[in-house]
Order: structure tokens, then C-alpha cells, then sequence
């Protein structure tokens, strides 16, 4: 009986070993498992914000590549811009005074002393003709004004090297006061000439009010 109860004393002394040896096992797989775990979610985050910067940098490079672009066209422009010849002017009949200019014999240039603005310095004041310096087309607008107070009548053409171009024209009649205006877009060579021409025996009244007026510019080069 005495061995039979060591026996049964030793065979419970080894469970127990067992036992604590397993549960010492199962704490130190259960330590060494929780760092892998942490590390792998660590690095699919970084993996995650990884792919989220390289997307970014390739949109910024797009946007880049596109404000290039951008910059490109905008030199070019300027650099258009900048090459095209400037011309454009307008003046009034009328520097000072007031009354009636005419009636003449004949045929005559207007000379529209009054001037607003004169780029390029292709109109001339002293003889009312505008002349070509680039070749290109050109917009043309002149305006008449009548004070029909007492007769002739008015009528004033553009033209260009003597041709008639448009025409603005007006009768006496019972009112005092007429006006009209006319244009034209034409083109035109180097040292083509473009006046606005008072008929003969007509009149155009003009003062301080600058009725009367002669414009015209540079639309594009040839």
C-alpha cells in the first residue's frame, strides 16, 4: 500500500509539472504572437499612406506639368501681343470755336484738328489723311453733323487713295439739327491714304461738342 501511494504521490507531482510547463508554454507564445501582430498592422498602415503620398505626387506632377503648359501659352501670347504693330487714332472736326466748315468749291479733305489719340502716328492733323505704315486691315468710322439752320445740304465720303468708299449724306429740310455716320473695314497697303472728304458745295457744323469725328484702327497685319 505504502508504494502504491508513492506511486500515486509521483504521478501526481509530474502532472503537475506538465501542467505548469504547458501554461508557461501558452504565456510565452502569447507574448511573442502579440508583437508580430502589431508589427503587421503597423506596416499595412505605412503601406496604406505610402500609396496615398505617391498618388499625390503624381498629381502634383500632373499639375505642374499643366501649369508649364500653361505658362507657355501665356508667353506666347504676350509675345504676340507684344510683336503686333499698335495703330489707332481718333479726332474731332473742331480743336476750338464753333460753326460751319463750307461750303467749298470743290471736293476737300476734313481736317480733324482735335485729336483724342494718335498711336503709331499714322493720322496727320494738318491734312486730315490717315496713311498706312503696316499693311493689314483696317476699321474706319466717321461721323457727321449738319446744323440746318441754313442751306446747302451735307454729304462727306471716305476714301481711300480718291476712291469712295461709304458715304454719309443729308438734305435742308424743316428740322435744324442732322447727323449720321458711317464705316467700313478695308484693308490696305503700305502708304495707302484714308480721309473722310467734305463733297462740294455741302457743309458740317461742328463746336465744343465734337460731333464730327474721324476713327479708325488696325484690326490684324497681312
Amino acid at each position: 500500500m505504502e508504494k502504491i501511494a508513492v506511486l500515486m504521490l509521483m504521478l501526481a507531482l509530474c502532472c503537475c509539472q506538465c501542467d505548469a510547463e504547458g501554461l508557461d508554454n501558452q504565456i510565452k507564445v502569447s507574448q511573442s504572437a502579440a508583437p508580430g501582430c502589431s508589427l503587421t498592422c503597423t506596416a499595412n498602415k505605412l503601406g496604406a499612406v505610402e500609396e496615398k503620398v505617391t498618388n499625390m505626387a503624381d498629381k502634383l506632377s500632373l499639375l505642374e506639368t499643366k501649369l508649364q503648359a500653361s505658362e507657355t501659352e501665356v508667353r506666347e501670347l504676350k509675345n504676340l501681343i507684344e510683336g503686333q504693330p499698335r495703330v489707332a487714332f481718333s479726332a474731332a472736326l473742331r480743336d476750338t470755336g464753333s460753326g460751319n466748315i463750307g461750303p467749298f468749291s470743290s471736293a476737300v479733305p476734313l481736317k480733324y484738328k482735335k485729336v483724342f489719340s494718335n498711336t503709331g502716328n499714322s493720322y496727320n492733323p494738318a491734312t486730315g489723311i490717315f496713311t498706312a505704315m503696316v499693311k493689314g486691315t483696317y476699321f474706319f468710322r466717321f461721323s457727321m453733323f449738319n446744323n440746318l439752320y441754313r442751306s446747302p445740304s451735307s454729304v462727306v465720303s471716305l476714301k481711300k487713295n480718291g476712291e469712295r468708299l461709304v458715304s454719309v449724306w443729308d438734305v435742308s429740310a424743316s428740322d435744324n439739327n442732322d447727323m449720321g455716320s458711317n464705316a467700313v473695314v478695308v484693308a490696305l497697303e503700305v502708304g495707302d491714304a484714308v480721309y473722310a472728304e467734305l463733297q462740294a458745295n455741302r457743309l458740317v457744323y461742328d463746336d465744343v461738342m465734337n460731333y464730327n469725328t474721324f476713327t479708325g484702327f488696325l484690326l490684324f497685319t497681312m
